[in-house]
């Protein structure tokens, strides 16, 4: 891996981490609102997800089926998916343009 790609899949793991910690903050702001949205949301989904993905990913990266830069970009993207989803379901509650992040 060159150092180019090494900064690719840095950039992204830090576009996952930053969009994944303002879905935690949707959620957290979504539990003054909704009865279904609890505490528990806030960890254990998240970590077990990133427990699941991250093996089954580190598997088809040595099988050759994707590259880690492939994969960091892919999850970056549904990331960044979820915060606007996030965004909406706040906004729509308030009544105003929520930017999250």
């Amino acid at each position: 891996m060159d150092q180019s790609d090494s900064d690719k899949i840095r950039a992204a793991r830090d576009r996952y981490l930053a969009a994944m910690h303002a879905v935690q903050s949707g959620i957290a702001m979504m539990m003054n609102y909704d009865d279904e949205a609890a505490p528990k949301h806030l960890r254990v989904g998240v970590n077990s997800a990133l427990l699941d993905s991250g093996a089954l990913a580190g598997l088809l990266i040595r099988k050759g089926v994707f590259t880690e830069l492939e994969y960091v970009e892919a999850i970056a993207q549904k990331a960044e998916d979820e915060k606007r989803d996030y965004e909406a379901r706040v906004s729509a509650r308030l009544g105003k343009k929520v930017t999250l992040g």
